[in-house]
């Protein structure tokens, strides 16, 4: 196939080694070529070539491999607060980004982003998989259908268990400056997908978070799992040498960085918060409350769409001491049966692959020529942008206790008419009484 995207893989972790690397290569080889592979970390850049199965040249610095490899298409799985700076790069180069989420931690950053992209005329597509999963392709279908009328709120709850939670206060993401939060990190993935299946902008945000459980809440603290003197006392002890794939991508190259895999997750440094609540205000009028949880003994999520003629619901559980059956089910309930069925039990079945066919569906529709995309389903920058910027109030209201207007944090990126709302007002309820 002589019109293959040639691509440079910048960032050799776990995300950038497995999807954007071996994975992609073993499904879309047929439409992707790799020809460059950047890291800062050049053991951990040749481990993740040799898993990837690829002979790609390997690069420490951005500007060099952008200037000789030229690849049409950069795929960034850095960091969270390097993002910004390759993404431009890329661009100004002549390239196209897929960019792992967030897209950008700050709204100077999203700025800068936005600036290139529309300066250049390349495009940037952000990895939001959770819109390609199947379950959630039908429930957009069927508010996009109005089956519950106009969606007046929304309630949406989303649960870490102990393994995937404490992660990330294992790593870089546990520090504000890096990850943005995981009202940032986590929680754009969460925020994106409400503004899709919404199909609005958000508008005002307050929120409260706290550390719990990890960082300083913790009873003792080491210098990392490995050297740990209380291993045997820790209930969030990583053993990384048990994970052949974990440890040759860190273990060694940590060595030449610095940056250990196993960190202690109660590191009195830690700066985020592990409990976060928030609420949002749309500007087409739907309210939403949402919560994020990192230390569970369940993964997964809780999601229900309140309308005018009914709700939508659904409970899905991705691990869990209990077997599952390989599905989703969907409840859509009626207000009104009128004759119908006042409720309806959907089945969706999981497809294979990462986050039940999403990752799949991600990489089809972005590499494979000729996609529709009747859902709405490729998220470009200005979604990127709106999902951080969630976060970024989000936080900001949690440490300042007072509400966030998202068009007051960056005007240019919201259309029409602003509601005059106030950081320090408080909303009336009815009667007018406050």
């Amino acid at each position: 196939m002589d019109n293959k995207r040639r691509f440079a893989l910048v960032g050799t972790g776990n995300r950038g080694t497995t999807m954007w690397g071996r994975e992609l290569l073993a499904g879309w080889r047929g439409f992707v070529d790799l020809v460059a592979i950047a890291d800062t970390n050049p053991l951990r850049a040749e481990r993740a070539r040799t898993m990837i199965a690829s002979n790609a040249p390997i690069y420490g610095d951005v500007d060099a491999m952008l200037a000789e490899a030229q690849p049409d298409l950069v795929i960034v799985c850095t960091p969270d607060d390097t993002h910004d700076e390759i993404v431009v790069k890329a661009l100004e180069s002549g390239a196209d980004v897929i960019t792992e989420k967030p897209m950008a931690t700050t709204v100077d950053k999203i700025r800068r982003i936005l600036d290139a992209e529309k300066r250049t005329g390349r495009r940037v597509d952000v990895s939001f998989n959770y819109r390609f999963a199947p379950t959630a392709a039908r429930i957009k279908q069927l508010l996009d259908a109005g089956e519950i009328g106009r969606v007046t709120s929304v309630d949406f709850h989303w649960y870490l268990d102990t393994e995937h939670g404490a992660d990330y206060f294992r790593r870089w993401h546990a520090y504000a400056e890096r990850s943005g939060s995981l009202f940032v990190h986590k929680a754009t993935h969460h925020f994106d997908l409400l503004n899709w299946y919404l199909d609005s902008e958000p508008d005002t945000v307050s929120a409260f978070a706290d550390l719990q459980m990890y960082g300083r809440k913790g009873p003792f603290r080491g210098p990392r799992c490995k050297l740990c003197p209380h291993k045997q006392d820790c209930d969030f002890f990583l053993d990384l040498a048990a994970d052949p794939f974990l440890d040759a991508l860190y273990e060694q190259p940590s060595a030449i960085d610095g940056y250990f895999r196993d960190g202690c997750v109660f590191r009195e440094n830690i700066d985020i918060p592990d409990t976060m609540v928030a609420n949002l205000r749309y500007r087409n009028d739907v309210h939403v409350s949402y919560s994020l949880n990192t230390f569970q003994p369940i993964e997964g999520h809780h999601i229900a769409f309140n309308g005018t003629k009914g709700r939508i619901e659904l409970r899905q559980y991705e691990d869990q001491p209990w077997e599952t059956p390989p599905e989703d089910v969907i409840l859509l309930i009626r207000n009104f049966a009128k004759g119908g069925p006042a409720f309806e039990r959907i089945t969706v079945p999981h497809s294979p692959g990462g986050h039940y066919g999403g990752d799949d569906r991600l990489r089809n529709m972005i590499l494979k020529p000729g996609m529709t995309d009747p859902l709405g389903q490729r998220a470009g920058a200005r979604a990127g942008a709106l999902s951080v910027l969630c976060g970024i109030a989000a936080l900001e209201s949690a440490r300042s206790g007072k509400l966030v207007r998202l068009p007051e944090l960056m005007p240019e990126l919201f259309e029409g008419e602003v509601r005059p709302f106030a950081h320090t007002e408080a909303p009336a309820t009815i009667g007018g009484r406050r």
